[in-house]
């Protein structure tokens, strides 16, 4: 008996046609000097680049693409690179995170509208990840991730500095009186020294080794620095592997199940990775109906120890990180707790990738049994001020702090906050809490990495390096502090956060997962009877996203993103 043939390539609703359709579609193409055997029906792979000058982060991935072009080749497929908007952290205003649903929706329309089977989705500064992830998961066609990598590592006056973490360390020297700004300025060089993201446990680092945990990508994905021969190398196996996935129809939604995002909610803890990790991970979860919540951040990995030695959290850096085994390592290390039979996009189960992932420096990536901090996952609080949660890193936040009641130094918003944290009139002491608001996905709107507001320079010269601070805004993850983010529903959208005001008491229990306001019901309800809401923005892209934009406990997607379309051939364009 036969076996079933399969149907026809989803390219060959362009490339398989006579007539005239047929020769609008292939004509244009041989113009680049292609012969006419590339479209006999071999797979056809989107290379999704989110290379752009704006976006240093992503600045090899012209050449990363070539490579992954060598392997589609070697393969016997037909790669075809598009671009799609990259999200660049350093450079874009107010926010690259309130672009991440529109980059989503680029990645999703250009993969639909074209003649492509598969798609290697190039990634690497912050909110490209995520966005690629969610764009290519609504269309669920084969897909494999190649991150760009960290740069080298930072090295100032013979000593290492960290992407993010260092600027903020330093910056706050020089607010302190403790460091010149000639000095600072020399740093800038010395931090970025090659081609590549954040090389501390940022954002970019945490997506890269969530692609990698979810199976999204071939293993070592995540620490490979960029300028290595070796990120090269895992581009050009990637494309050679992205052929064989669209000949088995390995779709994303065979790879991204719940035991995935598990697996990848515990490597987190263990990396020390970004609270953005949460945000990210629900809004792809979303896109692929995979049921995900805020309590499965807690239920599921707050438990469990750092293991990983880097910054914020730690010493080291991603390099030291990549020659120490990388994540691989970390995932064999804490193997007892994953689903090893999860399915990656390699072909073999997590558990056959990691069985023998040696780990060559104990110090960098610690053994299970003396973890660099124990119980290190994503807290998730609730009370009365965040009835909906809100998260804290407590690996990146100071012990004495984590059970802590205080008065309320309320900032309405971030011009609030600017204008009057360096005043030294202004009535604040280590006990206190600081509060920000109107920081959320509609109040900034975007949602911006400004949740660890720096200390008043009083404060810090008195040697008082952490507050309790919290906010309905995001946080960098080179980022560090006692620092409560994401608060749910957020205050431009009437949540109990916009009624906080100056010398409320307010009670933060870590421990006992409770985030809560001492105010009375009767007085919250006469200030909520006064309580205006923010104007919203009056046209483009940022209208669109403050109406439509979910809160933060849901991934701050928007509303008619959630699910996905399907790789649906539309009709002809002629």
């Amino acid at each position: 008996m036969s076996a079933p043939s399969k149907p026809p390539r989803r390219s060959q609703a362009w490339f398989g046609r006579d007539g005239k359709q047929g020769f609008y579609y292939r004509s244009w193409l041989k113009g680049l000097g292609l012969p006419h055997e590339m479209f006999d029906g071999r797979p056809v792979i989107g290379i999704c680049n989110t290379w752009s000058e704006l976006t240093p982060c992503n600045s090899s991935f012209r050449e990363l693409a070539e490579h992954v072009k060598r392997g589609v080749y070697e393969a016997g497929g037909f790669p075809l690179e598009f671009p799609v908007m990259s999200l660049g952290e350093t450079q874009m205003r107010p926010t690259a995170m309130l672009f991440r649903n529109l980059a989503s929706m680029d990645v999703e329309e250009s993969i639909r509208a074209n003649p492509i089977d598969g798609v290697v989705l190039l990634m690497g500064c912050d909110k490209t990840t995520p966005s690629l992830l969610m764009g290519a998961a609504s269309v669920d066609l084969p897909a494999i991730g190649v991150s760009g990598g960290p740069s080298l590592s930072g090295n100032w006056r013979g000593k290492p500095v960290g992407s993010g973490t260092g600027v903020i360390e330093m910056s706050e020297m020089v607010r302190a009186g403790t460091l010149s700004q000639d000095e600072f300025t020399e740093a800038e060089a010395c931090m970025q020294r090659s081609k590549g993201s954040c090389m501390t446990m940022g954002t970019a680092s945490t997506m890269a080794s969530m692609v990698e945990a979810l199976g999204m990508s071939l293993p070592e994905n995540a620490a490979i620095p960029a300028v290595d021969s070796r990120r090269f190398r895992l581009a050009h196996l990637s494309g050679r592997r992205i052929v064989e996935m669209v000949r088995e129809d390995l779709r994303m939604s065979k790879v991204l199940t719940r035991k995935a995002f598990a697996n990848a909610i515990r490597a987190n803890a263990a990396i020390g990775g970004s609270t953005n990790a949460v945000i990210h991970l629900l809004a792809i979860a979303g896109r692929l109906g995979v049921p995900l919540t805020l309590d499965d951040w807690d239920a599921i990995g707050s438990r469990l120890p750092c293991l990983v030695n880097l910054k914020p959290s730690g010493e080291y850096l991603m390099e030291d990180f990549y020659y120490a085994g990388g994540l691989p390592a970390v995932l064999r290390e804490i193997s007892q707790h994953l689903d090893l039979d999860a399915l990656t996009v390699n072909g073999l189960t997590l558990g056959e990738n990691i069985a023998d992932a040696p780990c060559w420096n104990r110090d960098v990536i610690r053994p299970l049994d003396q973890p660099l901090r124990p119980e290190a996952g994503i807290a998730v609080l609730r009370g009365n001020l965040a009835p909906d949660g809100a998260v804290l890193k407590p690996s990146a936040a100071s012990p004495h702090l984590l059970k802590h009641r205080g008065r309320a130094v309320v900032f309405e918003d971030i011009k609030d906050f600017k204008a009057r944290i360096d005043d030294e009139a202004l009535e604040i002491d280590e006990h206190s809490i600081m509060v920000l608001k109107h920081c959320g996905p509609r109040g900034y709107p975007g949602m911006a990495e400004v949740g660890n507001m720096p200390l008043p320079p009083k404060l810090l010269r008195r040697g008082i390096t952490d507050l309790v601070r919290i906010s309905d805004a995001r946080m960098s993850g080179t980022a560090y502090g006692t620092v409560v983010l994401h608060v749910s529903p957020e205050a431009a959208a009437g949540g109990p956060l916009a009624l906080v005001r100056e010398g409320d008491f307010i009670e933060l229990d870590v421990p006992g997962r409770r985030l809560h306001l001492d105010v009375s019901d009767a007085e919250l309800a006469r200030r909520r009877a006064e309580w205006t809401p923010p104007p919203a923005p009056a046209r483009g892209w940022s209208k669109l996203y403050v109406e439509t934009v979910q809160q933060a406990h849901l991934g701050a997607d928007l509303d008619f993103l959630v699910g996905g379309s399907g790789d649906t051939v539309a009709g002809d364009s002629h």
